[in-house]
């Protein structure tokens, strides 16, 4: 079995040999540069010799501004800079360093400015798909990977925010509803057009989501909201994704997901990642719960930055998942610099035997 018929038949709770071994969240840069003064050689990739499955490709399109906004400095202050990004968005940023950036400004406040915004939005406009595409559709179809149709940041909930704001966006699901109806509305039907495009050269296995709408308390808005918003438009694209024989709806959001999670599941989203540990999330309970579920991630990044013992009790912690099917094991986000190399290969060398994997 190879690893694209392994991860699809675990989703879908078909017989597969064992698990998949693969993680969907790599290192953050400050990761990498640690572990290389720590032992990964400087000529090798930090996944190269532990095994891992093909895993996901996710196909090169541009789902997002055509033509962006381009990256422009606006400002040089003592340590930091302020900057308009690729997205429209306004943002003070560290000079030295990664930190979560202080948001300033985003493109959409008014119907007129998402107008104005949806001149970027053309499904047909040149250069969504690169000068090699039938190169990579070649890849794609004949590869390992499981084919992956979106990414970070492309969602209902998620591309919204970075459009308008985390604050304005909710403020406005009371203010300005119609505008946030259009926008969702749009975007969906939007990401379909490419979508059909993309179908008729690839076979496509995964549509995926981006939704940070969770945070450690719970959804940032209620399951009522999620209703009326989101839920008509995911059954769309579920129902594009039944028409085009794919099987894999996924969706990532941090956070506490708990309110969230059976919706996601009516509307046929048959995936769901990353469980944080820290907002509450425990797999082995929400595998409980949901037994058609496909979980993915779970495993505590905070443990495994605290030696062997740690991450010893928090494998034994979840070793429940092992025995059952539609788990893809993963650790609960990306790979941070508090984790050392040494910590790290044995996390994942203990992980491997777990799932399976032979030596």
């Amino acid at each position: 079995m190879n690893s694209r018929e392994r991860i699809l038949n675990t989703v879908l709770g078909k017989k597969i040999d064992r698990l998949p071994f693969f993680f969907y969240f790599g290192p953050w840069g400050e990761t990498i540069e640690r572990w290389k003064n720590e032992g990964l050689p400087q000529d090798r990739e930090w996944h190269e010799d532990f095994g891992f499955d093909a895993g996901i490709a996710v196909v090169n399109v541009n789902l997002g501004y055509c033509p962006d906004f381009g990256y422009m400095q606006v400002e040089e202050r003592d340590d930091s800079l302020i900057v308009r990004d690729r997205s429209g968005i306004l943002k003070e940023i560290r000079k030295h360093g990664t930190s979560i950036p202080r948001f300033i400004d985003y493109p959409v406040k008014t119907p007129s400015d998402w107008k104005e915004l949806k001149k970027r939005l053309n499904p047909d406009s040149p250069g969504r798909f690169p000068d090699n595409w039938e190169e990579l559709t070649e890849k794609y179809n004949k590869g390992d990977k499981v084919v992956q149709l979106g990414t970070w940041p492309y969602g209902l909930f998620g591309t919204l925010r970075d459009m308008m704001g985390v604050e304005e966006l909710l403020v406005s699901f009371y203010e300005q509803p119609e505008l946030i109806h259009d926008m969702m509305d749009y975007l969906t039907d939007f990401w379909i057009a490419i979508y059909e495009k993309v179908c008729k050269d690839v076979k496509v296995d995964c549509i995926h989501m981006w939704e940070d709408m969770s945070g450690k308390d719970g959804s940032l808005i209620s399951p009522k909201m999620v209703r009326e918003f989101m839920m008509p438009d995911y059954i769309k694209i579920k129902k594009f994704a039944e028409k085009n024989d794919i099987s894999v709806f996924s969706l990532d959001t941090d956070g506490d997901c708990s309110e969230l999670v059976p919706l996601y599941m009516e509307c046929g989203i048959n995936t769901i990642m990353p469980f944080e540990v820290a907002a509450g999330c425990d797999i082995v309970d929400y595998r409980r719960k949901y037994p058609d579920l496909c979980i993915m991630g779970g495993i505590d990044k905070r443990e495994i930055a605290r030696g062997k013992d740690a991450i010893d009790r928090e494998l034994e912690r979840i070793n429940e998942m092992f025995k059952y099917g539609k788990y893809i094991a993963s650790l609960d986000h990306l790979v941070h610099p508090e984790i050392s190399w040494q910590d790290f290969c044995y996390f994942v060398n203990k992980l491997k035997g777990m799932i399976g994997v032979k030596q």
